[in-house]
């Protein structure tokens, strides 16, 4: 080989060289560009699950939600939010309530019931109002007021 085709292959090898090395940039930006979105839409959801919380954890405390409701609603919206935050003691009159209820029928199925069971339901939901409502409002005014606060806010 002569030294002309030695500097035509170490050129053409050179090429090879920049051109995958401009590729592999160019996928790691790709990477770096979906990380990037993938980290803002999970800032986006955490910050439209944390005012709903605001929302239901205020409404609970105005009487504008009943409780049972407010607190299996806040219960599934903390699971989705926080779970260290959904497990934290002062939360566990949620978790308490959501269990309590787990097997009252919803939606269709609740008015397919008769009046007796329906009855029956609505008595064990004023039994669990009266034995919870107050540590339910303490727990919805900690989140209101700490617990869904961010570090620095």
């Amino acid at each position: 080989m002569n030294t002309l085709n030695l500097l035509l292959l170490l050129l053409a090898g050179t090429l090879l060289v920049l051109t995958l090395a401009l590729y592999a940039l160019l996928l790691w930006r790709r990477v770096w560009a979906q990380r990037r979105n993938q980290a803002q839409a999970e800032n986006q959801r955490r910050e439209r699950l944390a005012g709903d919380l605001q929302i239901l954890a205020g409404s609970l405390l105005d009487g504008q939600l009943p409780l049972i409701e407010g607190a299996i609603r806040i219960k599934v919206l903390l699971d989705n939010y926080d779970t260290a935050l959904s497990q934290d003691s002062r939360c566990q009159v949620f978790h308490l309530l959501f269990e309590a209820t787990a097997q009252v029928p919803t939606h269709d199925d609740w008015k397919a019931l008769d009046k007796t069971e329906r009855r029956q339901h609505e008595k064990h939901f004023n039994e669990l109002e009266l034995q919870h409502k107050a540590a339910a409002r303490t727990a919805a005014r900690w989140l209101l007021d700490e617990g869904l606060k961010q570090p620095g806010t």
